[in-house]
C-alpha cells in the first residue's frame, strides 16, 4: 500500500503537468519517457488489464457455483474433481463475458451506471463485516473446528470429534474396527481430540497468538506450534489432517496481497471521459488508496483478534467444510457479503473491460505500433469497438484456460512494471527540470519517486524471479519492436532531455583537455560539393567515410551555397534534406550543416574553423579534387582547392582529396579476389618517412569495415643501398609489434637514379626515418617508452610533412593508375586519385618538408603529381 501510494504522488504530479487524454498510465509514460518505453509499457498493462478481467469473471462465477449455489454446477460434483469446476467457470464465464461486453458496447454511462450498485453493495458489506465482528465480540460457535493435539483435521463432523473406538476418527488413525490403542497412530495415541471455535471474538486475547509469524514448508501440518513433533509427517500417512500446500513467507504474502492493491489506474484509464482529469485523478487515486488501505489494515487486525490461528492459516477452509469466514462472521447474514463479493467481482471486471480498449485505442492513434492502425478507429457515439472486441476476445482465451491462477503473477509483473515506469518518469521530470514541468500537484519529491521505483522492483523479484525476468524480456522485445519498426514521435519526452543533459556533461568534460594520442580517432568533416539540383555530386565520398568509421568518431558533412541567406535559406533547408538523405541511404551516421557565403572559399573557411563543438570537432578533412582544373580558364576552380587546403593546414588537420572517387568501392562490396579457390587480398602500405603511425592507422581502419575485411596488410619500406635492409626489416617488425597492427614487412633496396629528381627532393627526410629505427634498438622496456614518444610527437609537432598515396591493381603497369591519397605526418593527409585506363588503380605516397608552404608550392604538386612514378613511397590497397 506505501508502494502505491508513492506511485499515486508520481501519477498526481504527472497529470496535473498538462491535459491527459484517453490512455492515462499510457499517455503519461509515453509523453515522459518517450514512445518506446510508453509503447512497451502500455502494451504489458493493455495485457495484464485485459487478462484481469478474466480473472475477475471467473471470480465472481467461483463465488456464485461455491458458496451461494453449487446445484448450479452443470458436469457433476465440483468438489471431487478440480477440471468439472474449470469446465464450469468456462461456461459460466463465457456467458458472464458476453454480458459485460455487450453492457460496455452500449457506453460509459451504462457501466457508471452499475459501478453505482455495485459500490453501494460493496460498502453495504464491508459495514456488515465491522458489525460482525463487533457483535462477535465475546465469539461464535458458527464455526467449530476440531484438533488433534496441536493439529487441525479437515472432513470431519463436529459430533465426530471423539476418540470413541466406534468413531470414524478412531477406525481412520488406528487401522478399522477391532483395533486397540496400541495399534494407532503414536500421534493420535498421545494426544486428545478437542473442539475449538474458529471465530473466538476479540475479547478471547487470541490477537497475541496471531501476531508472531507462523511460515511453515511445503508438505508440514498445521499446528499451533513450530514443534517438530507437531509439524513434520515423519513419513506416515497424512489421514485427515491439514498440510501446508505451498512454502511460505512474507514474500508469499506479498505476491497474494498485492494484486488487491492493483486498480490504482482504473481513474487514469478513464481519463478521456472524466471532465477534468487533471483534478479528478490525483484526487480520486489518493482518496481511494487511503480509504481502501485504512479498509485492508483495520480488518486485518481485527481479524487477527478474532479468528483462531488455525483458521487463518486453513487456505481452503478445509477444517469448516470450505465455509467463507469473512460471510460467518458478518451481520446480519452471510448472503450481505456473498452478494457483495460478487457484485465487487463484476464492478472490478467492468472497469477492466471498460479501461483496457481505450488504453489499446490510444496506443493505435499514436502510431507507434503500425499493425494497431485498424483500432484507432470509433464508433458514431466515440466508443473504441474495434478495440473492445479484441479486448473481449482476448479476454475469453483467458477465461477458457480455466485455472487462471497460472496467470496471476505474470499480471502482477505487468502492473508492477507500468507502476515502476510512472515512478521513473516523475522521478527523472523532476531531475531534469525541463521549462514545461510545471505540475499543480506540488507534494512530490524525485527521491519518493525513486523510493516507489525501487519498491515495484524489489517486489517483482522477490514475488517471482523468473516471471520478472520474462515480463522484462516481453517489455524489450516490444521496445526494439517500436524502435525498428514504429513511427518516430517528438514529444520532448524526458528520455531526450536526459539525452541532451548527458551529452553536456560529456561535452563539458572532453573540453577540460586534449585528447591523449590513444585515443585520437578521425573525426571527419565532409566537404561535399552540390549540384544545381542541390544533391552531392561524389555520393562514393560518403561510403568512403563510413568506411572510415571504424574509429566510431564524428562525422559532420558540410556544404557551401553562394549567396544571401535571406534569399537562400530555402535552399539551404532543402541541401541540407538531400544531404541527410544521402547519409542515411549510406548509413553514414553524423550531422548536416549548409552554410549560406557570399564567397564559396570564406564558407569553406567557415566550415573548417567552425564545425563541432568543444572537444567534438573534426580533425580530418574529406575534400573532392578539382577535376579539368587545367582545362579551365577560370582560375577560380583551383584556387578554390588551393585555398581551402591551406585553410585545413592552417587548422591543423588532416586532409583527404578522392580522385576518382567514383572508382572507389561501395559499402556493399568487398574488395578481394579467387586465386585457385583461394581468396586473395592485400593492403600494402609504402612507409618512406616516419608519420607517428598514420599512416597505418589509415588502412588498419579501413580493414575493420566489411569491404576491405578480408585483405591483409603488407608493409613495403625503401632502403638505399648503404642502409642495413636486414636490421631495418628486423626494426620495422618491432616497431608494428608495439603499435599492435599485423602486417608483413618487405624492404626494397633502391639507389637514386630510381627516384626522380623532384621526388627525391621530397623524400630527403629519410635519415630520420632511420634515426627511429635505430631508436627501436634499446630493451624490452625502454624501447616501448620510445614508441610512445614517437606517437605524441606525431601529434605534437611542428614540422608538417605531406605523404602521397598511390592506389595500383596488381596485374597492371605503374602506368595504369586509379588513383592517389596523400597524408601528413601532422595533419595534412591529401588523398589523390588518378584518371587511368579502364578499372585500374594505385595511390602512391610522397614526403616533403614543408615548414613554409605557399601557393606556388602547392600549384607546383599539382603540376608535376603526373611526373611521379612507382618509385615514390607508395601505399598500395591490392584487391
Amino acid at each position: 500500500m506505501f508502494q502505491t501510494m508513492l506511485t499515486a504522488i508520481s501519477m498526481s504530479a504527472i497529470a496535473t503537468n498538462g491535459v491527459v487524454p484517453a490512455g492515462g498510465s499510457y499517455f503519461m509514460i509515453s509523453r515522459s519517457l518517450g514512445p518506446e518505453f510508453g509503447g512497451a509499457v502500455g502494451m504489458l498493462f493493455y495485457t495484464g488489464t485485459t487478462l484481469a478481467a478474466s480473472m475477475y469473471i471467473v471470480g465472481s462465477v467461483e463465488i456464485v457455483l461455491t458458496y451461494m449455489a453449487p446445484s448450479l454446477s452443470i458436469f457433476g460434483d465440483f468438489t471431487k474433481d478440480a477440471n468439472i469446476m474449470y469446465n464450469n467457470f468456462r461456461v459460466y464465464g463465457t456467458g458472464v463475458l458476453m454480458v459485460m461486453g455487450t453492457i460496455v458496447f452500449l457506453g460509459v454511462k451504462f457501466v457508471n451506471k452499475f459501478a453505482t450498485v455495485a459500490l453501494a453493495c460493496v460498502l453495504l458489506s464491508i459495514l456488515a463485516v465491522y458489525v460482525g465482528i463487533f457483535y462477535n465480540f465475546y465469539g461464535s460457535d458458527k464455526l467449530p473446528m476440531c484438533v488433534l493435539g496441536q493439529r487441525l483435521l479437515k472432513d470431519v463432523d463436529i459430533t465426530d470429534c471423539h476418540d470413541d473406538p466406534n468413531g470414524p476418527l478412531f477406525q481412520l488413525f488406528c487401522g478399522g474396527n477391532n483395533s486397540q490403542i496400541e495399534d494407532c497412530e503414536p500421534y493420535f495415541r498421545t494426544n486428545n481430540l478437542t473442539i475449538v471455535q474458529g471465530i473466538k471474538g476479540l475479547a478471547s486475547g487470541v490477537f497475541l497468538d496471531n501476531i508472531q509469524n507462523s511460515f511453515l514448508e511445503l508438505g508440514q501440518f498445521i499446528a499451533r506450534t513450530k514443534d517438530p513433533d507437531d509439524i513434520e509427517p515423519l513419513d506416515r500417512p497424512n489421514y485427515n489432517q491439514v498440510l501446508v500446500d505451498i512454502t511460505t513467507s512474507f514474500t508469499i504474502l506479498i505476491g497474494i496481497f498485492f494484486p488487491s492493491v492493483t486498480g490504482i489506474m482504473a481513474g487514469s484509464n478513464r481519463s478521456g471521459d472524466l471532465a477534468d482529469a487533471q483534478k479528478s485523478i490525483p484526487v480520486g487515486t489518493i482518496c481511494a488508496i487511503l480509504t481502501t488501505s485504512t479498509v485492508y489494515l483495520s480488518t486485518v487486525l481485527l481479524f487477527a483478534g478474532t479468528v483462531d490461528n488455525l483458521l487463518l492459516r486453513d487456505k481452503f477452509g478445509q477444517s469448516i467444510g470450505g465455509k467463507l469466514v469473512v460471510a460467518n462472521i458478518a451481520w446480519p447474514n452471510q448472503w450481505v457479503i456473498l452478494i457483495g463479493s460478487f457484485l465487487s467481482t463484476l464492478g472490478a471486471g467492468l472497469q477492466s473491460l471498460t479501461g483496457a480498449p481505450r488504453l489499446l485505442q490510444a496506443i493505435a492513434k499514436d502510431g507507434i505500433i503500425p499493425f494497431l492502425a485498424p483500432f484507432a478507429v470509433s464508433s458514431r457515439r466515440g466508443e473504441p469497438t474495434r478495440a473492445l472486441v479484441l479486448t473481449v476476445l482476448i479476454c475469453q482465451c483467458g477465461i477458457l484456460l480455466g485455472n487462471v491462477d497460472y496467470l496471476a503473477p505474470l499480471l502482477s509483473m505487468f502492473f508492477l512494471m507500468c507502476y515502476g515506469f510512472v515512478n521513473l518518469a516523475c522521478a527523472v521530470q523532476t531531475l531534469l527540470r525541463t521549462p514545461n514541468w510545471r505540475p499543480r500537484f506540488k507534494y512530490y519529491h524525485w527521491s519518493l519517486s525513486f523510493l516507489g521505483l525501487s519498491l515495484c522492483i524489489a517486489v517483482m523479484f522477490m514475488t517471482s524471479w523468473y516471471y520478472a525476468l520474462l515480463a522484462m524480456g516481453m517489455a524489450g522485445c516490444i521496445y526494439k519492436y517500436i524502435e525498428y519498426r514504429g513511427a518516430e514521435k517528438e514529444w520532448g519526452d524526458g528520455i531526450r532531455g536526459l539525452a541532451l543533459s548527458a551529452a553536456r556533461y560529456s561535452l563539458l568534460r572532453l573540453e577540460e583537455g586534449p585528447p591523449h594520442t590513444k585515443n585520437w580517432r578521425p573525426q571527419i568533416l565532409i566537404l561535399s560539393k552540390l549540384t544545381p539540383d542541390l544533391v552531392p555530386k561524389y555520393r562514393k565520398m560518403f561510403a568512403f567515410a563510413a568506411q572510415l568509421k571504424a574509429g566510431k568518431g564524428l562525422t559532420v558533412c558540410g556544404a557551401v551555397i553562394p549567396g544571401d541567406f535571406t534569399r537562400c535559406s530555402g535552399e539551404a533547408m532543402a541541401a541540407k534534406q538531400s544531404l541527410r538523405r544521402t547519409m542515411d541511404e549510406e548509413k553514414v551516421k553524423g550531422f548536416v550543416d549548409v552554410l549560406v557565403a557570399r564567397n564559396i572559399t570564406d564558407g569553406l573557411n567557415h566550415l573548417i574553423q567552425t564545425s563541432g563543438l568543444g572537444g567534438m570537432k573534426p580533425n580530418t578533412v574529406l575534400l573532392g579534387w578539382p577535376y579539368g582544373w587545367r582545362q579551365s580558364e577560370d582560375e577560380k576552380t583551383w584556387q578554390v582547392f588551393l585555398q581551402t587546403v591551406r585553410n585545413v593546414s592552417a587548422a591543423r588537420m588532416a586532409l583527404l582529396v578522392p580522385k576518382g572517387i567514383n572508382f572507389f568501392p561501395d559499402s556493399s562490396e568487398k574488395v578481394f579476389t579467387r586465386v585457385l579457390d583461394t581468396v586473395v587480398g592485400n593492403i600494402d602500405v609504402w612507409w618512406i618517412v616516419h608519420d607517428g603511425g598514420l599512416l597505418m592507422l589509415l588502412p588498419f581502419l579501413l580493414k575493420q569495415h566489411r569491404t576491405w575485411k578480408n585483405c591483409k596488410m603488407r608493409i613495403f619500406t625503401v632502403a638505399q643501398m648503404e642502409d642495413n635492409s636486414i636490421q631495418m626489416k628486423k626494426d620495422l617488425k618491432m616497431f608494428l609489434y608495439h603499435l599492435r597492427i599485423e602486417a608483413e614487412v618487405e624492404v626494397v633496396e633502391m639507389v637514386d637514379s630510381d627516384i626522380s629528381a623532384y621526388t627525391y627532393e621530397r623524400t630527403l627526410m629519410m635519415e630520420q626515418r632511420n634515426q627511429m629505427l635505430r631508436e627501436l634498438r634499446l630493451n624490452k622496456k625502454e624501447s616501448l617508452g620510445v614508441v610512445q614518444a614517437i606517437v605524441d610527437h606525431h601529434h605534437s609537432s611542428d614540422v608538417k610533412t605531406a605523404t602521397k598515396v598511390r592506389f595500383q591493381e596488381p596485374g597492371k603497369d605503374e602506368g595504369d593508375k586509379l588513383g592517389e591519397v596523400t597524408g601528413s605526418k601532422e595533419i595534412l593527409a591529401s588523398l589523390a586519385l588518378k584518371e587511368g585506363d579502364g578499372d585500374d588503380s594505385s595511390i602512391h605516397s610522397e614526403t616533403q618538408q614543408d615548414e613554409k608552404s605557399g601557393d606556388g608550392n602547392i600549384q607546383e604538386t599539382l603540376g608535376q603529381e603526373e611526373d611521379l612514378d612507382a618509385d615514390d613511397n607508395k601505399l598500395a590497397f591490392t584487391p
